[in-house]
């Protein structure tokens, strides 16, 4: 399957599940959202708002900008941001292929966001792109657990997960970090390894 015949199959996916996903998205403990999004500093970008849980959750003084690349969870994003009283511009857009010049934001933010990408080296380096040099990225994802055993199930199991969801539950994040060239500044395990929250530089000279 192409990269775009596979980012539609997985946005469709999405949309379909969109009236469920606040329910299904309860693998996020309220107090990660709240630690993490405590360090949104300046202009901050949140790559897959979905249906715009971690809202609320963002500091009075940041400029948020949200992108999903489904409208039916964006639709659900801008009706919680509706009811707040802070400003937050949500936009449809594709992680893989931002519409935002080099070295716009000082905070980009995800939450499992990155088992979803088509192409996740590919996404990660476009967040390196449009972070500024002095900037962060925070981070909160589930991926492989580095036991050998757990791993190899969740290699079983992914093809039901992503199936569906459209999420892959053994993405292999930090060499994939890596291989988009950001330093990695800060690693946090919340569920054994594999919920993680991190810290990480854009690792631009």
């Amino acid at each position: 399957m192409t990269n775009t015949k596979q980012t539609e199959t997985i946005k469709r996916r999405y949309n379909r599940i969109s009236s469920a996903f606040d329910f299904m998205d309860r693998i996020i403990r309220e107090k990660w959202r709240k630690e993490l999004l405590q360090h949104a500093k300046g202009k901050v970008l949140e790559v897959g708002v979905g249906t715009g849980l971690n809202l609320k959750y963002y500091p009075d003084h940041a400029e948020v900008t949200g992108i999903d690349f489904s409208p039916a969870m964006l639709q659900k994003a801008r009706e919680k941001a509706d009811r707040m009283p802070q400003h937050f511009e949500l936009l449809e857009m594709d992680a893989q292929q931002m519409n935002f010049s080099d070295n716009t934001f000082d905070t980009v933010v995800t939450t499992c966001v990155f088992c979803s990408v088509p192409d996740p080296v590919k996404g990660l380096k476009e967040i390196r792109r449009v972070t500024k040099p002095e900037g962060k990225i925070i981070m909160l994802e589930h991926m492989r657990s580095n036991n050998e055993f757990f791993g190899k199930t969740m290699d079983i199991l992914n093809p039901i997960g992503l199936h569906i969801v459209g999420a892959n539950i053994n993405r292999k994040t930090m060499e994939n970090i890596q291989q988009a060239d950001m330093k990695v500044e800060n690693e946090e395990f919340l569920m054994t390894s594999v919920m993680r929250k991190l810290l990480l530089s854009p690792n631009k000279e």
